[in-house]
């Protein structure tokens, strides 16, 4: 299993504000995303092209994944976002995030200009990942295709707001449920990004709760899509980071409880354990889905830094 590079809180900078650039540096957030798209008015853009350069390049972010949203390919300003802040920070940068992604073709488009930029300034071709933003009802249609587009891809993400404006939601409250249906929204539409996400083997993000200072909503948005198994969520404010952090990582109980599997598996299928294909752990049976389930709680578990608590002893013969 390949090694997890830890998302649970994914906060949004806005690149316009160097206040907020700089602060963002000592937030602990997982990661972070410099934003040119939606929290840059159109005046402000290209002043924010070079914020973001200038904050890549002072360095200070520490173990985050730094990330720049640029414009949707619709715009006129994606060549240009991507031309700036690769060509003039690609070695500080770990990915750029396409929004309003609605088919493989426009991921496949950022590869290659990735590619030439990559190449002509001397960065290592292929390294900066693609994070690919789902929110349009075409572009969930064609989320498959998306999440194979490139090698590139890292994370497939759930923009809410304006995938609610694309179907024609009946709603202005981002990310939460509604009286007036009797379930969740959202459930379709976040179980067909995540195993689009799964199939390809890469991350899912949920996307923002847009009601920034009520912390217990946020935390009951949260639980719903990492329930279903979602790696992180958006925060928009840094009072959201501490209650992502918590819930997308796994409890200290339950990160004990997948090491244990996975040594007494290991254990169990050895020549001292006696070759078996099935074992018990305590009152538990264990077997060979039981390590692949305990693989993701570990592996989600090491990614957020947790440590052990408990080790494995092998029952006496």
């Amino acid at each position: 299993m390949a090694e997890l590079r830890s998302r649970r809180s994914n906060l949004a900078v806005p690149g316009s504000n160097p206040r907020f650039l700089e602060k963002a540096k000592g937030l602990p957030a997982d990661q972070v995303f410099l934003d040119l798209e939606d929290a840059c008015a159109p005046l402000a853009k290209p002043g924010a092209r070079k914020n973001i350069v200038a904050a890549l390049n002072e360095g200070g972010w520490g173990g985050k994944i730094r990330t720049v949203r640029v414009n949707d390919w619709t715009t006129e300003w994606t060549f240009q976002d991507v031309l700036e802040v690769v060509g003039g920070a690609g070695a500080e940068l770990d990915c750029i995030m396409l929004p309003k992604v609605q088919d493989a073709a426009q991921v496949k488009a950022l590869d290659l200009l990735l590619t030439q930029i990559e190449k002509a300034n001397g960065l290592e071709v292929g390294r900066i990942g693609i994070e690919a933003q789902i929110e349009t009802a075409q572009g969930l249609i064609n989320v498959n295709d998306i999440a194979f587009a490139s090698d590139r891809i890292e994370t497939i993400i759930f923009g809410p707001a304006d995938f609610m404006a694309s179907i024609n939601m009946k709603s202005l409250v981002v990310g939460a449920l509604h009286p007036d249906y009797p379930g969740d929204p959202f459930h379709h539409i976040l179980m067909q990004i995540l195993m689009a996400a799964r199939a390809r083997g890469v991350q899912a993000i949920d996307g923002p709760f847009l009601q920034v200072r009520d912390v217990p909503a946020f935390e009951e948005v949260a639980r719903r899509s990492a329930m279903l198994g979602f790696d992180g969520k958006w925060v928009l404010h840094p009072g959201q980071i501490d209650a992502a952090n918590e819930i997308y990582a796994p409890s200290q109980e339950d990160y004990d409880h997948a090491e244990l599997i996975l040594d007494a598996y290991d254990w169990a299928t050895s020549e001292a354990g006696g070759k078996k294909g099935s074992a018990m752990l305590g009152d538990e049976m264990i077997d060979e889905a039981s390590r692949k389930m305990a693989l993701v709680i570990a592996g989600k578990g090491r990614a957020a830094g947790l440590s052990r608590t408990s080790s494995f002893t092998p029952p006496e013969s």
